[in-house]
């Protein structure tokens, strides 16, 4: 069963881990918000459940507690920045503020990253992006990690490849963030800390028997997990999965064709965009155009005792209102996972509500 804590207290907690670790308070309090985005809005394997990791990366020197990316390219429009393993919340909430400084002059901006520290949930970052009335679009893809297997194929070669978008509504947003996989591996490690068995048959076994046992992935001998489509139509997946590397690693110029990458953990390479809709037209116009697009999905014919159809973002962002007021539910196991740590590092866990 979920427990429920105070937003603030949450953010106090977390903060004061990173800055036990090394990080400086000011980027403390970016990983804090970025990561506890993630539980306000459902997305749960990416959120608080990823404090440990990063908190960890600061203390053995995985993860850069100072300095500023390496400025490869800046035109303006489009810039390429060098992370150099300075912690992914941080590093890429950085690109993201200045994507938003530029929008205004220049309507559309563009940006790559290569060697950021894990990013967590690219959701996170879009809130605000969408609250400034502009349209994002963020994915990423990890160089060293070879976990997807293509359509047909049995050896892992993709990473989940991440997508993230959202856009402004006039009631609530477009806001999406799925893998090209069927499932995350984030998904797939915690059925297997569980010991559950996944919801569906989607990874493959080293010799392409396909399966719902998350200990299939990891094997010995080492499994997969399919593309979207699966078994069937796992091409669209695939092909999705090669467009977003190519988005975030190849128009980066680092990544798959680069010998040093495979040493770079779990590091990953992102392609951020952020759209200005005045700058085609009109913000409210846009707005409409969305609603309109809203209306006919969740005004959808469903089956007899079905629940109604629902927008991509509908959900989430009520989530997000709810949990801001009253409390964020932490998917179970998470505070406790954290104990260690906290003990460790001598900062007191937040009381639940009550």
């Amino acid at each position: 069963m979920s427990v429920r804590y105070a937003h603030t207290d949450l953010h106090a907690f977390s903060q004061r881990l990173f800055e036990a670790a090394g990080l400086p308070a000011e980027r403390a309090a970016v990983m804090a918000e970025v990561l506890l985005e993630a539980d306000l809005m459902g997305f749960t394997t990416h959120g608080m459940q990823r404090v440990a990791h990063n908190v960890r990366w600061l203390m053995e020197g995985a993860s850069r507690c100072n300095g500023e990316p390496v400025v490869l390219v800046d035109k303006g429009p489009l810039f390429n920045w060098d992370a150099a393993f300075l912690p992914g919340p941080w590093v890429v909430s950085q690109a993201v503020d200045t994507a938003l400084a530029r929008v205004p002059e220049y309507g559309v901006v563009t940006a790559t990253l290569r060697r950021s520290q894990h990013i967590a949930c690219l959701a996170a970052y879009l809130p605000r992006v969408i609250e400034a009335g502009y349209l994002g679009i963020l994915t990423c893809s990890t160089p060293a990690e070879h976990t997807v297997s293509p359509f047909g194929g049995l050896t892992p070669v993709f990473s989940a490849n991440p997508l993230a978008m959202g856009a402004p509504g006039k009631e609530y947003p477009l806001l999406f963030d799925i893998s090209m996989s069927i499932t995350a591996g984030g998904y797939v490690a915690r059925a297997a800390r569980e010991g559950a068995r996944l919801p569906e048959p989607c990874l493959k076994d080293a010799e392409g028997v396909i399966t719902d046992d998350p200990s299939a992935l990891a094997g010995p001998p080492r499994g997969s997990i399919m593309p979207i489509g699966g078994a069937q139509h796992g091409y669209k997946g695939s092909a999705l999965s090669a467009a977003t590397e190519v988005l975030s690693m190849a128009l980066g110029n680092y990544g798959r064709a680069d010998a040093e990458a495979a040493g770079d953990g779990e590091a990953n390479s992102v392609f951020l965009q952020i759209i200005d809709p005045a700058a085609f037209g009109s913000l409210a116009v846009f707005k409409e155009q969305l609603h309109a697009l809203q209306y006919l999905v969740t005004a959808s014919e469903v089956s007899e005792g079905a629940p109604p159809a629902r927008f991509p973002g509908q959900r989430a962002w009520q989530q997000r209102r709810e949990q801001l007021a009253g409390g964020v539910a932490l998917y179970p196991g998470i505070m406790k996972d954290l104990a260690p740590l906290a003990r460790q590092l001598q900062v007191p866990q937040p009381a639940p509500l009550g």
